[in-house]
């Protein structure tokens, strides 16, 4: 779609469109989609992180909640289970699958929420590296990083869905 015709949308027909940017939550593009029109699709961009952004927390939580387990199958958007198999998820080891599994676990037990990383461009192997390093990062700095990995996830299917 061009950016145009994005702009051009109602206020439903932009929700039905681009209602799974956020992980099954729609309330980003609602919000977004006040912002409008964009100059840019760097703008459209912009809009829907400052969405994601000026929500109070318990807004931002479940938006967090909504993100599926890395390597699982449960839940996952078109979306997702595309950006999953790219970075190899879907072809996982008997070990690997054990190790994700074991880290997604870990993860959520300890900060509430699972561990969100745009996967976009990246290899499992990377992916695993980030996972490993991070578990051990405090509650509220690994709540800031996964909103910020929410808005680079936002990017990258803006930049899919949307031709400047």
């Amino acid at each position: 779609m061009k950016l145009t015709e994005a702009n051009a949308l109602s206020a439903p027909a932009f929700e039905q469109a681009f209602g799974e940017i956020a992980e099954h939550s729609p309330w980003v593009a609602a919000r977004a989609a006040g912002k409008r029109p964009f100059s840019s699709r760097d703008a459209m961009v912009e809009a829907f992180a400052a969405a994601v952004v000026a929500e109070g927390t318990p807004a931002q939580l479940a938006l967090l909640r909504a993100h599926p387990d890395l390597a699982t199958r449960a839940r996952l958007t078109p979306d997702s289970t595309r950006e999953q198999a790219g970075a190899g998820l879907d072809t996982l080891t008997a070990a690997e699958f054990a190790r994700f599994t074991e880290l997604n676990t870990a993860y959520k037990e300890k900060n509430g929420f699972p561990f969100i990383f745009a996967v976009k461009g990246a290899t499992k192997h990377q992916i695993l590296a980030g996972f490993e390093s991070r578990i051990h990062n405090d509650a509220a700095v690994e709540f800031q990083t996964a909103l910020a990995q929410v808005c680079r996830i936002i990017r990258f299917r803006l930049e899919d869905r949307v031709q400047p």
